[in-house]
């Protein structure tokens, strides 16, 4: 996700149209070699902005470096750079769930997004569900090191409202339980939230707030906006 206003150009070509389950219309527009996915007039994920979407799984990774076959589940694989990127870092041992709820999501990822997709979901170290991430995060018991949740523009059911349970308590207890000892629950979020950064504390998580840069290199004439990733380690 981005969490930005989109700012349409009249090169802009419509490409498809996409209805999330219980939600929201997505529009995939493409400029060129540039996509954007769109919720109205806002920008859920491009391809000009995802240095924190890479970062969402980097920075995970770094923090399961003790494990030896690690166990990930990521919610949501929008345009793959945190799938693309967490297969970069991590071994041949590493096990990587990718659940997405949206079935033109990966039809566009096979289709006119091949070229970015760059084979990252025939990996033999993913495995693609095109289920609710809630529905494998509910079922598991100790089955993840890294739950990485990056389904809305933040802590909150943007593109459909049932999203909301999973940052309630309920949902970060249920989080909790499909993590093994030491694991993290690592969520993307286009700006702060101190209402929930204090829910993943009182869910019994160690917190850590990271700023992480939107934009890889620099904009030029303007600021690079930021975004940030909690990183709830379960004790």
């Amino acid at each position: 996700m981005t969490g930005n206003t989109y700012a349409s150009l009249s090169e802009d070509q419509l490409v498809a149209v996409a209805q999330v389950p219980d939600g929201v219309e997505l529009r995939l527009v493409r400029n060129g070699d540039d996509f954007a996915i769109l919720l109205d007039r806002n920008e859920l994920m491009s391809t000009d902005l995802y240095a924190s979407e890479e970062a969402l799984a980097t920075l995970t990774c770094s923090r399961l470096i003790d494990r030896v076959r690690p166990q990930l589940l990521i919610g949501g694989y929008g345009m793959g750079f945190t799938l693309r990127a967490a297969l970069e870092v991590l071994g041949s041992e590493a096990s990587i769930t990718v659940a997405e709820l949206v079935p033109e999501i990966i039809e566009w990822a096979h289709g006119p997004m091949r070229r970015l997709t760059a084979g990252c979901l025939d990996d033999p170290r993913v495995l693609l569900v095109q289920d609710d991430v809630a529905m494998l995060i509910d079922a598991a018991r100790e089955g993840y090191d890294a739950i990485l949740l990056d389904v809305d523009n933040g802590p909150e059911g943007l593109t459909r409202r049932p999203n909301d349970w999973l940052y309630s308590e309920n949902g970060l207890q249920s989080a909790k339980a499909a993590l093994r000892p030491g694991g993290i629950l690592a969520v993307w979020s286009a700006t702060p939230d101190k209402v929930f950064a204090d829910l993943l504390a009182k869910a019994g998580f160690t917190v850590e707030e990271v700023p992480v840069e939107a934009r890889t290199g620099d904009r030029p004439g303007g600021e690079d906006p930021e975004h940030l990733v909690w990183f709830a380690c379960k004790r």
